[in-house]
């Protein structure tokens, strides 16, 4: 019988080795971290069936674990957190996060939860989670939000790097202006075409230096851009 990957994420010793002995006694594979970069890391490193995870953490607070994770991995997360505000919950709900426990709680509590989102997880599409895409020379890291070119690190704005992941998930696939505008910036900017022009022009000039034309990112003339599944 298959034991099920857990990842323990908590800066609190005494809570994150409660958890974690509380779940290896019922023969779950368990490993823990104290941060939110740590968070990443080991899901990353062993692609786990369930992610626990505290709010309030040094690096990556846990909502952020949650919004990080969620650009490329399908893993059940539950935020564990002493803050009481119902407005935590809905936020981290709302960040990716598939339940919310509050501290302190129930061991029998605990273990309910874990073994309701397991099930769920199981009655799922088996999917297997990506952290990096790869197409021709360019690498995209998601869990570190890093772009590679040749094996250069290209640095990327944060709204550039969000209007190349929104083109690379999509790829093969023309984004109109109007849904990268709404995407990337809001519905406010849903007319501001100019502006994602400008936007693509500086990615065109990061990813392809000095190349004669746009290599990864295509122009769909008057509807949209969309990243080429075969750059040349």
């Amino acid at each position: 019988m298959k034991s099920e990957n857990i990842v323990v994420v908590d800066d609190e010793k005494s809570i994150l080795k409660l958890i974690s002995s509380t779940l290896k006694v019922r023969g779950y594979n368990v490993y823990t971290g104290m941060d939110g970069e740590e968070a990443i890391t080991l899901v990353e490193q062993y692609n786990p069936d369930l992610l626990l995870c505290d709010v309030k953490m040094p690096n990556l607070n846990g909502l952020e674990v949650c919004k990080r994770l969620r650009e490329w991995s399908k893993v059940p997360i539950i935020v564990v957190s002493a803050l009481n505000d119902a407005n935590y919950a809905v936020e981290a709900l709302d960040s990716g996060a598939d339940d919310y426990l509050r501290k302190p709680f129930y061991v029998a509590e605990l273990l309910a939860r874990v073994r309701t989102q397991l099930r769920r997880a199981e009655e799922r599409p088996a999917q297997q989670a990506q952290s990096v895409f790869r197409s021709g020379p360019l690498a995209m890291n998601f869990s570190r939000r890093q772009v590679h070119v040749n094996d250069n690190e290209v640095k990327l704005t944060p709204t550039e790097y969000s209007i190349l992941e929104q083109l690379v998930q999509n790829v093969g696939k023309v984004l109109t202006h109007q849904m990268l505008l709404n995407r990337v910036w809001g519905p406010d900017y849903s007319d501001e075409n100019e502006y994602l022009r400008v936007y693509i022009g500086r990615l065109r000039r990061k990813l392809d230096p000095g190349t004669g034309g746009p290599k990864f990112i295509l122009t769909e003339q008057g509807v949209g851009y969309r990243f080429s599944d075969a750059p040349v």
